[in-house]
This record gives C-alpha cells, structure tokens and sequence, in this order.
C-alpha cells in the first residue's frame, strides 16, 4: 500500500507485446518489488524485461510474476571482496592440478544443480518451464554458467543472462566449501576489465554483502542498464 490507496500489479496475456510492461516505478511496496504477473518467458520477453531491470520469480504452482525492487544490489567486479580466507582456498585450489573453472560447458547441469532444493529449503523456485526458458537463452548465446570442477566433479557454479556490459545474476550454488565462490570470484576477476561492468544480484543477503555487494536506488539501477545495454540486445551480448 502507498499513499493510502493499494496498488494493483499488472497482468499481462501472453499475446500481449513482448514490452507490454508497465513502468519500473509502480512495483509495489509489499511485496517489495512485485511488478507484474502473467505472460509468458519467451525470449523476446524475457529481453524486455532484463533491459527494463525487470526479471521473473515465481514458486510452482503460481502465474510468473515479475518483479523490480528498490534498492536493487550489486556487485561491481572491480570491488568484488576476497576475504583472506577466500584468497588462501583459491591458491589451495588452483594448486591442485584437478581443479579448473569453466565457461558454459554443461549450462544444463548447472541450472539443475541450481534448481536442486537446498537443506534448509523445500522445492525451488527454477520452475520447469524457468529452466527451458532459461536453456532456449543459453542456446541463443544470452544465458550463461560458470562451472568449478575439481577431479571431474561439478563442485560450484553460477548462471545468468548478460546483455552489453551487465550480467543479471539467476542463482549460485555450492556443492563444496567455497564452490559458489570460487565461479563468483572468477567472473569478476576475469571480466572486470570492462565485459562485464555490472553483475546485478537482484537482491541482498548478508552471504552477497561479504563480497562486496552493494545496494543501488531502482532509478540509478536502471540509468547504468540504458548505458550499458545497447540498443539492439542480441548483437550487442557478450559471451560470458
């Protein structure tokens, strides 16, 4: 509720434009954020709404919701935080010969792992129908992992959609002491000088702020995003 009246979201047809979003600035206070719901995760939705600071979350079983928050937290790659801890597990880690960080090898895999309920959680929120949307973008060249492996296990990773200079991080996940990380550290490391100028985190935990994440206002969020993603999406995304 704001300003004494309760707003209603949005619905949106999935015959409706792509774009047919309603401005940022209307997403609701409580819960904070929530902008829209309906429509559909079709690539060209999808763009419409990652260039608009806009992305889907939703839980099984209800329509895809779209949301906006404000503040929104982000991570510049140039102020990611390694911890001395951090620092001493990475030397550890390259040392060994096993052990290597790759680049959309098995995006699939990932965004399953991703999807894999947690201990302290039950279900996930990457639907079926996410997880298509989001591997029709990777075959597209728009969605990413970063993948750690030592001795040929799958022990962390990342995975979200770049446009331009920003990567729109999805979910992270850690089947290993600091595996998480280690994809966190290695996309900062390796792109900060200049493919990706941006990483949104959508929103903040204290796990993010530890390394380095900061808040932004909703209207500065989306000033870098018209400065940062070109004008035509598709030819202007970078690989990640």
């Amino acid at each position: 509720m704001s300003g004494g009246r309760a707003r209603r979201i949005t619905w949106l047809h999935p015959d409706d434009p792509p774009d047919a979003f309603p401005d940022a600035s209307q997403a609701l206070l409580e819960p904070a954020g929530l902008l829209a719901a309906g429509g559909d995760l079709s690539v060209t939705r999808l763009l419409a709404a990652y260039r608009r600071g806009i992305f889907p979350w939703y839980s099984p079983g209800q329509h895809i919701l779209w949301w906006s928050p404000d503040p929104r937290e982000v991570i510049w790659p140039q102020k990611f935080h390694v911890s001395r801890s951090l620092a001493r597990a990475l030397r550890q880690a390259t040392a060994e010969p096993d052990f290597v960080v790759l680049e959309d090898r098995h995006f699939e895999q990932v965004i399953d792992r991703c999807a894999a309920p947690r201990s302290a959680e039950n279900g996930t929120w990457i639907t079926a129908e996410m997880r298509d949307a989001y591997c029709v973008l990777h075959a597209a060249g728009i969605a990413h992992s970063i993948e750690v492996w030592r001795a040929g296990e799958l022990i962390g990773g990342m995975y979200g959609v770049q446009l331009g200079g920003v990567f729109f991080g999805e979910s992270m996940f850690s089947a290993a002491t600091n595996g998480s990380k280690f994809a966190l550290e290695y996309l900062c490391r390796t792109r900060r000088q200049g493919t990706v100028e941006l990483l949104d985190c959508q929103f903040a935990t204290p796990h993010l702020r530890s390394l380095g994440s900061e808040p932004v206002s909703r209207a500065d969020f989306l000033g870098e995003l018209q400065q940062r993603i070109p004008a035509d999406p598709l030819g202007g995304t970078t690989g990640a």
